[in-house]
Formats: C-alpha cells, structure tokens, sequence
C-alpha cells in the first residue's frame, strides 16, 4: 500500500482590502481537490487590525455577523447555514463515492440550494433527502446517471455508518419512492430549471491564461491551480453559486488562492488595467472583496461546526 505523505500545516498571511490576517493552511496529499473535508483547508487565525474595523467595515471579528444584528435573530440563521453546510458536505462525499465528477456534484449543490432557497423557512423537507434527490437530479441533467439503489446505499453508509446494510424491504422500496417523489417536487418548484453555468470552465481557461503568463518553474513551485480549485470547490459548501455570476466566483477564487501563496501576476502593477478586468470586464475590486470575504465566512463555518 502506497504511504501518504503526512499532512503539514503552514501559515500564510493573507492581505484583503487594507487588513492583513492570517490563515493556517494545509493541502491533502493525494485526496484531489477537496476541501473542508479534504483537500486543501484554511482556517482564519488572527485579524491584524480587525477587531477595530472588521475583516470589511461593518463586520465583527469572529462571529461574522452584521453590525446592529441581535443574537435572536441570527441564531436561527447560523443554525440553517449549519445544517445546509453539513447536507452540501454530505453530497461531496457521497458524489465522491458514488463515481461523480465534479460538474455534477457541483450541479447537486446548486439544486440543493436553490431548492431551500424558493422555499419558505421553516420548510418541513429533510434536506438528506432534497440531498439525495438532488444527487440524483444532477445526475440525469449532466448525463451521468446514478441508480437510486446506489445512491440509498452509500447515504446509508454515510449516515448510520455502524448499521448493517439496508436489506431489500419495504422500508428501502419507501426510501426510493421518497427520492423519485422528492426529485418531481424539487423539479416543480424549480420551474425545471436545473441545468446552470458554474465556474469551472472560466477558472480553467484563467488558469491556462495566467500560467502563460507567469514563470514556468515559478508556477510549478506555487500550488496555486490546486488552491484554486479547493477554493472552488469549498464555495458550494454556502450560496456563492446563487448570489454571484460564475465568472466572477472564477477571478475571486483565483485571487484569492494567489495571496495565499504571495504570488503576483506579472506585470499586475504596470499594466493599464487589472488582471481581473482582462478575464471579466464587468468585474470590480469591491465585488471580488465581497465573494472573498463570503468564502472565508464559510471557513469560519467548518471551524465553528469542527
């Protein structure tokens, strides 16, 4: 059996919008490009300055929530965003055992989302089965079909992983009828509308431009493509994907991964214009403050919930 090589810690000192802070990061050996849990991980540590001014003006140090925002009202949030984190985790490595690339696992996480978010709080829906039914919506809508019996099995697996496996029953036959019931609802609710445009492509065509750009052995040396792509990828974990266009999600990542490592564009500070305006022309500093700061929140998250 092949060793894995032991999974480090390093600290990087992240400077957004005028505040330096730092984050603790570590990238999986041989696990992809998985995230929360798996693959590369951030943890925000410190906030040099934040306490006085927020990671962005208007947001408190450690809990995250608006200024002037009660505890009685955000509780309940903080619990949804919770359960959701857990349920999106649980269609990552459920999709992962399951065979899935990731277009439709991340195709899975958009319909889950978008089904709780044209819903009415507090829906009496069981988000593991909106989970699995959106596993296997994603499935027919990317071509990559997945039988429910396979789906049942390893979500059985996942959830009482100390139980037996499911016998073919009256009980399995009721699990199936609920996710072929549950998909038709989701559809309708939808307005079966399913298929999305995510950021991936975009990401992988900037990654192409910027390697082209920078030095060769400077950019084998820097795992800023793997970081981009956990970032990516740990997005799904909150609604990055519902608020913000995909190409944006795509220069945000990208940027984001590059001050993890301290890396520069070259040429970034002579040039007429921004990198990031050269990929997306309708993209501002401030938009992409804003989708950072929204995936760091989620981080803080996986702390939180850990």
């Amino acid at each position: 059996m092949e060793r894995k090589a032991p999974t480090t810690w390093k600290w990087l000192w992240v400077h957004h919008d005028g505040a330096a802070f730092a984050v603790q990061s570590r990238l999986h050996p041989g696990t992809g490009h998985r995230g929360p849990s798996g693959g590369l991980s951030l943890k925000l540590v410190h906030g040099e300055g934040s306490r006085r001014r927020g990671l962005l003006t208007g947001w408190q140090c450690g809990t995250m929530e608006p200024d002037g925002a009660s505890s009685d009202q955000t509780e309940p949030r903080s619990a949804e965003n919770k359960t959701h984190f857990k349920v999106t985790r649980f269609i990552m490595e459920a999709g992962v055992k399951l065979g899935l690339r990731p277009i439709p696992v991340a195709t899975a996480c958009t319909i889950y989302h978008r089904f709780f978010q044209a819903t009415v709080a507090p829906a009496p829906y069981d988000p593991y089965l909106v989970a699995m039914a959106a596993l296997y919506l994603a499935g027919k809508v990317e071509e990559q079909h997945l039988r429910t019996r396979d789906i049942i099995n390893v979500s059985h697996r996942y959830l009482h992983p100390q139980s037996e496996p499911l016998e073919l029953d009256s009980h399995f036959w009721e699990l199936r009828d609920s996710i072929v019931q549950c998909e038709l609802l989701m559809l309708r609710v939808l307005g079966f509308r399913v298929s999305f445009q995510h950021p991936h492509k975009y990401l992988l065509h900037y990654l192409l431009s910027l390697k082209q750009w920078t030095n060769r052995h400077s950019w084998e040396r820097t795992p800023v493509s793997a970081a981009a792509w956990a970032l990516l990828q740990d997005s799904y974990h909150g609604g990055l994907c519902l608020r913000y266009l995909p190409q944006h999600v795509a220069v945000a990542v990208l940027h984001l991964a590059l001050q993890c490592y301290g890396a520069e564009v070259p040429a970034h500070t002579e040039a007429e214009r921004p990198w990031w305006e050269v990929f997306s022309e309708d993209l501002t500093k401030a938009q992409i403050d804003q989708i950072v700061l929204d995936l760091i929140q989620i981080y803080t998250l996986d702390a939180e919930i850990s």
